[in-house]
């Protein structure tokens, strides 16, 4: 096990000498996309083609569904050319669901190239972002912490360079301070709420056992 460990660090060791007079630091993208309005409407966008086309192909289904449960309540009352007929029909929208499934869903499909467009405004702005701290900080690389292609055994925050990305695309880190503060006033708010109206009302009514003389 030691071993092991010792030969996934060991390509790190080799970069840091080969790097050790070059200047790097790192960024959190999805950290900063994830504060960027503009990033949050593009995702709203996807969102709401997405669940279009979901209802679509849905419908389509649900098409096929119909006329496969009207075929067999009729079928015995069906000559054979009406039931080729019919399964001809049930078979030519399956197909239409099958295609339209892959058209908007598949690999390359609709939903992608559509993702890829509207994200690619948002993406640029970053990039020039980035590449603006980076040429600023004279930084030899500027490595992603998000990306899934990098894994940081350690990373020094000295090195974080996504406050200054985040400034240069004009979101304030104390802005984001206070709406995450407001944000959970609010839902301090509401379960405060909550457990009040659980609580069992005290009753108001009077001890009226006389008392004994």
């Amino acid at each position: 096990m030691k071993k092991k460990i010792f030969l996934l660090i060991l390509p790190f060791f080799c970069v840091a000498l080969n790097l050790k007079a070059q200047k790097i630091g790192y960024i959190d993208t999805e950290y900063i996309t994830s504060k960027m309005p503009e990033y949050q409407t593009a995702q709203a966008e996807i969102e709401k083609l997405t669940t279009k086309w979901i209802k679509e192909v849905s419908d389509k289904n649900d098409e096929v569904a119909k006329l496969e449960k009207s075929f067999r309540a009729e079928e015995i009352l069906l000559t054979e050319e009406m039931k080729q007929q019919r399964q001809r029909t049930i078979t030519e929208k399956e197909k239409e669901a099958k295609d339209l499934q892959n058209k908007v869903f598949g690999i390359n499909g609709e939903l992608l190239k559509k993702k890829q467009d509207i994200m690619k405004p948002v993406l640029d702005e970053v990039a020039k972002a980035v590449e603006k701290i980076a040429r600023s900080k004279k930084l030899d690389f500027l490595f992603d912490k998000s990306s899934d292609g990098i894994a940081m055994l350690y990373t020094n925050p000295i090195h974080d360079y996504t406050d200054y990305v985040m400034e240069e695309l004009g979101i304030s880190p104390d802005q984001i301070k206070e709406k995450e503060r407001e944000e959970n006033e609010a839902k301090t708010s509401e379960d405060n709420k909550g457990s009040d109206a659980t609580e069992k009302p005290k009753s108001n009514r009077k001890n009226t056992t006389p008392k004994k003389e």
